[in-house]
């Protein structure tokens, strides 16, 4: 089978094309035939080795050889004690363990998937595990009706569905990103945009109720300045030096906490309903074939990807 691999961290120059086995699942793992996966900032990460937590597990060089996380695809074969899915079911999930999805073929754990509703087509359903499910822990439940919301990173997936559930619940919307994405942000739905190349938000004079951080890179003490009395930060992604910080002080300077996302089908296709119904929408820009791999990764890499990028 075709898959993309790399042996060495590195600009997307270091992917190619090359002829592996097909893997054989066994236990309770499932080959997916994939006919979709999405890019995410997870594996952009893993390809280039940072920021530093990206290469846990492997120091030197990549211990998987192909990312491709969130995968959709049809249940090619089974091993021997899954009992959810056989051969034909169409199914999707979060492979972030196991990876692999930027192959013919992948291997992943019955736990991990869930099956496709007919109605989202598999380019859809493998661009919602990590995104989707990133924005639902973020907002669902931590949001009320008047308040106000800025999204950190607002123009990715994640922050696109972030966008869309705040507005759900009644919420106020601010979304932060690059100056390419401003008009993207606002047609997905946010009240207010920023562009983070021209303003610092955290000296705007502004105060929210949550922010979501899905690049964080200020200190603890710049994001006490936007939070509003009882206002809770949720780091998402970002520097080493926010990450530490907020899990370090983060509590002492009061609201701050890392956002621990526990990857479940539960939540997955609670957004996929959400989905279907068409109170939620997911928002493709673009769409590569296989062998244009590292040009997907290149395009989210840059920053230049306005919601999801899948590869078919």
């Amino acid at each position: 089978m075709k898959a993309v691999v790399y042996d060495a961290y590195g600009p997307p120059e270091v992917l190619r094309i090359e002829e592996v086995e097909r893997p054989v699942p066994r236990a309770d793992e499932v080959l997916v035939k994939v006919h979709a996966a999405s890019v995410n900032a997870s594996d952009w990460e893993s390809l280039v080795g940072r920021p530093a937590y990206a290469r846990i597990g492997g120091l030197r060089r990549p211990r998987i050889r192909t990312l491709g996380s969130d995968i959709a695809g049809v249940v090619e074969a089974v091993g021997p004690d899954v009992t959810r899915f056989r051969a034909g079911d169409a199914v999707f999930g979060d492979n972030l363990q196991r990876k692999g999805g930027f192959a013919e073929y992948a291997i992943a754990r019955e736990k991990v998937l869930a099956l496709k509703p007919p109605r989202l087509s598999f380019e859809e359903a493998a661009a919602m595990p990590q995104a989707a499910v990133i924005a639902l822990q973020g907002i669902r439940g931590n949001v009320r009706a008047g308040q106000r919301v800025l999204v950190n990173g607002a123009g990715g997936g994640a922050g696109a569905y972030a966008i869309q559930l705040a507005k759900l619940d009644g919420a106020e919307v601010t979304g932060v990103d690059n100056t390419g994405k401003l008009d993207f942000m606002r047609a997905v739905g946010a009240d207010h945009v920023v562009d983070h190349t021209r303003t610092d938000v955290t000296r705007a004079g502004q105060r929210y109720d949550l922010v979501l951080d899905l690049a964080g890179h200020h200190s603890v003490l710049a994001h006490r300045r936007v939070l509003a009395p009882g206002g809770r930060y949720r780091w998402v992604g970002g520097s080493v030096g926010t990450l530490l910080q907020v899990l370090i002080a983060g509590p002492l300077v009061g609201g701050q906490r890392l956002l621990v996302v526990k990857p479940n089908t539960a939540d997955l296709l609670a957004m996929a309903a959400l989905c279907t119904a068409g109170t939620v929408v997911t928002h493709i820009e673009r769409r590569f074939p296989l062998d244009e791999t590292a040009a997907a990764l290149r395009h989210l890499g840059e920053g230049r990807a306005l919601g999801k990028v899948v590869v078919r």
